[in-house]
Protein backbone atom coordinates (compact mmCIF):
# COMPACT_ATOMS: atom_id res chain seq x y z
CA UNK A 1 0.00 0.00 0.00
CA UNK A 2 1.31 3.29 -0.81
CA UNK A 3 0.04 6.65 0.98
CA UNK A 4 -1.29 8.88 -1.65
CA UNK A 5 -1.90 13.24 -0.83
CA UNK A 6 -4.61 13.82 -3.35
CA UNK A 7 -6.35 17.84 -4.73
CA UNK A 8 -9.33 17.43 -6.68
CA UNK A 9 -11.08 20.34 -8.30
CA UNK A 10 -14.89 20.87 -8.10
CA UNK A 11 -16.37 19.78 -5.10
CA UNK A 12 -18.48 22.70 -3.84
CA UNK A 13 -21.21 20.60 -1.58
CA UNK A 14 -21.67 17.90 1.27
CA UNK A 15 -23.02 15.36 -1.49
CA UNK A 16 -19.81 15.59 -3.83
CA UNK A 17 -17.86 14.67 -0.51
CA UNK A 18 -19.90 11.47 0.10
CA UNK A 19 -19.54 10.76 -3.54
CA UNK A 20 -15.98 11.06 -3.32
CA UNK A 21 -15.71 8.60 0.24
CA UNK A 22 -18.73 6.33 -1.43
CA UNK A 23 -15.66 5.78 -4.21
CA UNK A 24 -12.94 5.46 -2.06
CA UNK A 25 -14.88 2.83 -0.07
CA UNK A 26 -15.66 0.53 -3.50
CA UNK A 27 -11.83 1.17 -4.07
CA UNK A 28 -11.26 -0.27 -0.85
CA UNK A 29 -8.36 2.62 0.20
CA UNK A 30 -8.03 3.93 3.65
CA UNK A 31 -8.65 7.51 4.02
CA UNK A 32 -6.59 8.81 6.76
CA UNK A 33 -7.99 12.57 5.97
CA UNK A 34 -10.54 14.35 3.79
CA UNK A 35 -11.31 18.07 4.22
CA UNK A 36 -13.33 20.44 1.56
CA UNK A 37 -13.38 23.96 1.44
CA UNK A 38 -16.82 24.25 -0.61
CA UNK A 39 -16.19 28.08 -1.41
CA UNK A 40 -12.89 27.29 -3.22
CA UNK A 41 -14.34 24.32 -4.35
CA UNK A 42 -11.60 21.70 -3.67
CA UNK A 43 -11.02 19.10 -1.44
CA UNK A 44 -7.82 17.52 0.23
CA UNK A 45 -7.46 14.04 0.56
CA UNK A 46 -5.01 11.54 2.57
CA UNK A 47 -5.42 8.04 1.38
CA UNK A 48 -3.54 4.47 1.87
CA UNK A 49 -4.32 2.91 -1.43
CA UNK A 50 -2.66 -0.41 -3.14
CA UNK A 51 -4.54 0.93 -6.61
CA UNK A 52 -1.96 2.58 -8.67
CA UNK A 53 -2.70 6.60 -8.80
CA UNK A 54 -4.22 6.08 -12.44
CA UNK A 55 -7.01 4.15 -11.21
CA UNK A 56 -7.75 6.50 -8.12
CA UNK A 57 -7.72 9.50 -10.70
CA UNK A 58 -9.94 7.93 -13.19
CA UNK A 59 -12.69 6.42 -10.46
CA UNK A 60 -12.99 9.94 -9.07
CA UNK A 61 -13.06 12.12 -12.22
CA UNK A 62 -16.06 9.45 -13.75
CA UNK A 63 -18.44 10.12 -11.26
CA UNK A 64 -18.41 14.31 -12.05
CA UNK A 65 -16.86 17.29 -13.12
CA UNK A 66 -14.31 16.67 -11.07
CA UNK A 67 -10.08 17.67 -11.65
CA UNK A 68 -7.31 15.09 -9.85
CA UNK A 69 -4.26 15.86 -8.72
CA UNK A 70 -1.91 13.07 -7.02
CA UNK A 71 1.25 13.93 -5.22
Amino acid sequence: MSLMKIEIKGIHCKSCKMLIEDVMDDLEADVKSFTVDEKKQVGKLEIESSKSPEEIKKAIEVEGEYTVVIK
